[in-house]
């Protein structure tokens, strides 16, 4: 277990000791009556001080949770009553409603390095509107009915096609579920699986948004690296096996923010290890055909049988921002209709005009011709900021594919420090803290080379190297 040290925000190791215990008993890991590890056992196995097992414990039993028997040890409370109105709770305390990412966008700045969007310039906006004029004349009731639930099923049976005919795996119409962008979809994962101290695996760093929506949901989160070279399988089966995690939160395609992709072979194993250890893998895919040279490997999803993957789809980067349309293929009809039950408290389906105009636009012609200019378009603007950087000691290295690079600064920069001064002059970029769930990545920033001109990224990136420069 890594845990991390006390900071200012008074997240101490105790409380996340206490997270843990309580995870294991809710989920019936420890029954009622159990008898709970010795102080100094947990403590060897967590890597933490004796005391701090001690004050965890007796925070359990302050809560009623656990109970003593004298010169006996700890043991799980027969009746345990969660108190959902106890603010006094670490879990309400350590965890608040916080967008990191919205945060960032609020400011108005000349040189946005910080939104992962595609320049507007670089979209099909006329020949989309002209789709438009074409949905209506197709659906002339298209604004006078609501989609279902699940979304309009001429767009499910043609993403079905798509998904077939591109990784050669079955699927039914039934399998996908249409939502309102990428980021509803986390939230509907977050909403349907995860309850307060429920225990989630993510990668580090990973995408702020996702690891804000598993914290607003009180979840218990616990790191696995991710390198040029994918994960060390290991520490992940470590990690299940003593953690036995809800779910895996990762984005193995062009990672956001380091645009790493997980080999093949690392991926059949996941679904392996997801499977031994009834772990569910949800898998986040904004960048797929975002690719500079050669396609990625095929998403994890392909590689399941027992429907242990809930696949994350967005298309909406690199067609349409404004449409915010993603698609969920999910292959348990249990988990679906866990997601369905959420989708439809959330707002009862996606908005049908978005779904037929992306549908008509995603199955023509031009929309390939659109991705293959695209591609040219965001490797030239990835290669500028490459070039612009390239006489300084920052590290990176460099994506085959995706929207981001991800930075480490020289000794002696603080990435927050930097960004103060930056917004000040006018340039925006996402702190590597921001994108790390202990809140440790202090010396890293993620710069988006895709939503500013070439020009923009020249000048911007020269300004904010004076910035430096200046002290």
């Amino acid at each position: 277990m890594k845990v991390k040290k006390a900071n200012d925000k008074k997240e101490y190791l105790f409380q996340q000791v206490y997270e843990y215990v309580l995870n294991n008993i809710e989920r019936n890991e420890w029954k009622k009556d159990d008898k709970l590890p010795s102080v100094r056992s947990l403590a060897d196995q967590l890597n933490v001080h004796r005391l701090t097992v001690l004050r965890a414990y007796q925070l359990l039993k302050q809560h009623n949770k656990v109970y003593v028997k004298d010169k006996s040890g700890y043991f799980v409370m027969s009746e345990r009553p969660i108190d959902t109105n106890n603010n006094d709770l670490p879990i309400v305390t350590a965890y608040n409603q916080k967008n990191h990412l919205s945060d960032i966008h609020q400011h108005t700045v000349s040189y946005n390095f910080s939104q992962a969007l595609i320049d507007p310039n670089l979209l099909p906006n006329q020949f989309l509107s002209d789709y438009v004029k074409k949905v209506f004349d197709l659906h002339p009731k298209v604004l006078a009915t609501y989609s279902t639930v699940q979304g309009d099923e001429e767009l499910r049976e043609s993403l079905t096609q798509y998904f077939g005919n591109q990784y050669k795996t079955p699927l039914h119409k039934d399998d996908l579920l249409i939502t309102s962008g990428s980021q509803q979809a986390i939230h509907l994962i977050s909403q349907a699986f995860i309850k307060p101290r429920d225990t989630v695996l993510f990668e580090r760093p990973s995408y702020s948004a996702a690891i804000d929506v598993f914290r607003a949901r009180g979840a218990n989160i616990v790191t696995i690296d991710i390198g040029q070279n994918g994960y060390n399988l290991e520490e992940v089966e470590k990690q299940m096996k003593l953690f036995k995690p809800r779910l895996f939160y990762l984005n193995p395609t062009f990672h956001n923010p380091t645009g790493m992709t997980i080999p093949p072979e690392q991926r059949k194993k996941l679904v392996d290890l997801a499977e031994k250890y009834k772990c569910l893998l949800v898998e986040d895919d904004a960048y797929y055909d975002i690719y500079f040279h050669q396609p990625p490997p095929p998403p994890i999803y392909t590689y399941d049988t027992a429907g242990i993957v809930i696949y994350v789809r967005s298309f909406c980067k690199y067609i349409s921002p404004g449409l915010r349309v993603a698609a969920i293929i999910c292959q348990s009809q249990a988990t679906m209709k866990s997601l369905l039950a959420s989708k439809s408290l959330i707002d009862n389906g996606s908005p049908l005009l978005n779904q037929k105009i992306f549908l008509h636009y995603f199955s023509s012609l031009r929309m390939q011709q659109h991705l293959e200019k695209l591609r040219i378009a965001l490797q030239i603007r990835k290669e500028i900021m490459e070039e612009e950087l390239a006489a300084t000691s920052w590290k990176w290295l460099s994506p085959q594919g995706g929207l981001n690079l991800w930075i480490e600064l020289p000794d002696g920069v603080s990435a927050q420090e930097l960004y103060s001064k930056a917004i000040e002059t006018g340039i925006s970029f996402v702190p590597g803290v921001v994108c790390d769930p202990l809140e440790e990545s202090t010396s890293f920033v993620r710069l988006s080379y895709s939503y500013v001109s070439e020009n923009q990224i020249r000048e911007g990136i020269r300004r904010l190297l004076d910035v430096i420069n200046a002290g």
